[in-house]
């Protein structure tokens, strides 16, 4: 039986392992700097910086769903910003992924945002399809826009 509940600091090591298989099905392992007292401090501290909410098979984590509310200036609301979502292999076409989307609309509807949003990889075309087979738009004509390492650095005038 599926299980959805919200991550607590012990489950942090499960989390962390996660968002290393993700980053290795992107192809960017190595891109992964995130430690263990960087997600405790961020998530789980005063004042959270993010959500996180595990899925479980029979006590198992299969799966999560990493996110945060943001604003949006334009419809005057807030927006929940799906960061990552990720379930393991062995555990993907079982709704899974579902699951968690459909929680994360209601929480959505419940913190009283517009929308709900994220990033996809222009490449993976199965999340492409899922995503599109829930009701969602990819919005083709935005680019992501990143800064940082040396490049943040010298903008703030410390590099």
């Amino acid at each position: 039986m599926l299980t959805l509940r919200p991550a607590v600091p012990v489950d942090v090591p499960v989390i962390l392992a996660l968002i290393r298989a993700l980053a290795t099905y992107e192809k960017e392992p190595h891109k992964v700097v995130a430690t263990e007292a960087s997600l405790l401090r961020d998530g789980f501290g005063d004042r959270p910086l993010f959500q996180v909410t595990m899925a479980e098979v029979e006590g198992h984590p299969v799966g999560f769903a990493f996110w945060f509310l943001t604003y949006s200036t334009w419809r005057g609301q807030a927006t929940l910003f799906l960061e990552d979502l990720f379930v393991i292999p062995e555990a993907r076409g079982t709704g899974v992924g579902k699951a968690l989307m459909q929680f994360l609309a209601r929480t959505a509807l419940q913190q009283g945002c517009g929308r709900l949003m994220w990033n996809v990889l222009d490449w993976n075309q199965p999340s492409i399809d899922f995503y599109q087979s829930l009701g969602a738009q990819v919005l083709r004509e935005w680019l992501t826009v990143r800064l940082d390492g040396e490049a943040l650095q010298r903008l703030a005038g410390k590099g």
